[in-house]
């Protein structure tokens, strides 16, 4: 290309960079080819949806992305604020009840066992139960410092074992289960296959109570779902509907 023109080019090409460039569009298209113009178009939307991404465009994550990041369990019973706790981590048994307020009152706890991770769904229940201790080992007949002579009615010496009360202790007693459908399903949580009741099946969209009859009674005949997938076996239940219905289950 001669030097000529290019100069000839750049002088067509500086409106672009003035303020006042939109004015010299429709000149500047003149000058141009039809293949040009439809390639310069492209490159102009190309460059739009580039800034529009970058600048406006900010997808927000997926339901179940976002809540499969959260851990939701839920903590009943003898704790001041007795209610679903969520973290963002597997948490124990101990960050659990800290999270719910802590122990309503002062009460044996093995600490061992609060060292237990707590999946997602877990059902904490902490009840007070009272028990007796023994402030000793158990007696034994013959020893002396248990026992004393004395004179039976009919003259006979006999043995009187001396009565030892229990001292009574109050025990944290701790039961782990699942959380109640509705719950889970608020949460996005799968229901295990296995242990949904009639009821259960019910709250799932796609589930009528004929279909939900339906899953109890071929569980109940087979013994169990071995896997999630099984559920195209059940009647009413085809590919589509399976595809739909499988986020909402798992096998445990």
């Amino acid at each position: 290309m001669r030097i000529s023109e290019l100069k000839k080019k750049a002088k067509i090409l500086i409106p672009f960079l003035t303020p006042q460039s939109t004015i010299y569009i429709p000149h500047l298209l003149r000058h141009l080819s039809l293949g040009q113009q439809r390639i310069l178009f492209i490159l102009a939307l190309f460059i739009l949806v580039i800034l529009y991404f970058q600048f406006y465009y900010h997808p927000l994550p997926r339901p179940s992305e976002e809540l499969n990041q959260e851990i939701v369990v839920e903590v009943l019973g003898e704790v001041r604020n007795p209610g679903i706790q969520i973290f963002h981590h597997p948490p124990t048994l101990k960050e659990a009840i800290e999270k719910a307020g802590g122990l309503k009152d002062a009460a044996f706890f093995d600490m061992d066992s609060s060292s237990e991770t707590l999946e997602t769904g877990t059902l904490v229940t902490i009840a007070k139960e009272s028990q007796k201790i023994s402030p000793s080992p158990p007696l034994v007949k013959g020893d002396a410092a248990v026992q004393s002579r004395t004179l039976a009615p009919d003259g006979e010496e006999g043995l009187l074992k001396k009565k030892v009360e229990g001292i009574k202790q109050e025990v944290i007693k701790v039961k782990l289960g699942r959380m109640e459908a509705r719950k889970l399903l608020v949460f996005s949580i799968p229901l295990d296959l296995n242990r949904v009741t009639v009821e259960d099946l019910c709250l799932i969209p796609g589930i009528g109570e004929s279909l939900a009859r339906e899953i109890v009674t071929y569980r109940e005949r087979r013994k169990g779902f071995r896997s999630v997938e099984e559920l195209k076996n059940v009647k009413g239940i085809g590919e589509k509907k399976y595809k739909d219905l499988k986020v909402y289950f798992i096998i445990k």
